[in-house]
């Protein structure tokens, strides 16, 4: 037999899974029932802020693209990182300065290695 505490430790667990579960399925649910749908051919065709498109809308993007966007992002989270680090940081000032310089040093070879491999160069396609 399980112990009182730990029954009432899987009580709330699973009143929380209900409640995330419910946040997710109730407005699936009210949007199904409460939206119009349309119908014909228009309802195939891109919608893009109400104006009329010109042209495709599948354009190929080049890989440097998605590159340089998870190269900024990454290096955003870790910029990130920077800001709790000296908040706790203080009690050894020298040991801990030089730790953030290690790891802006760090840091900063990655973005000379993406540098120096041509990431950063936008090269125009002629097509």
């Amino acid at each position: 037999m399980l112990p009182m505490q730990l029954k009432i430790d899987f009580l709330a667990v699973g009143l929380y899974l209900l409640a995330g579960i419910g946040f997710a399925v109730v407005p699936l649910i009210v949007s199904r029932l409460i939206v119009r749908r349309s119908r014909g051919a228009r309802r195939d065709e891109t919608y893009e802020s109400g104006m009329e498109t010109i042209g495709s809308a599948w354009i190929q993007f080049t890989v440097a693209y998605y590159i340089y966007a998870l190269i900024f992002l990454a290096f955003d989270v870790d910029v990130l990182y920077l800001f709790p680090v000296a908040l706790v940081y203080g009690k050894y000032g020298l040991r801990d300065l030089i730790e953030v310089m290690i790891f802006i040093g760090i840091l900063s070879l990655a973005i000379v290695y993406a540098w120096r491999k041509g990431v950063f160069e936008w090269k125009s396609r002629t097509e």
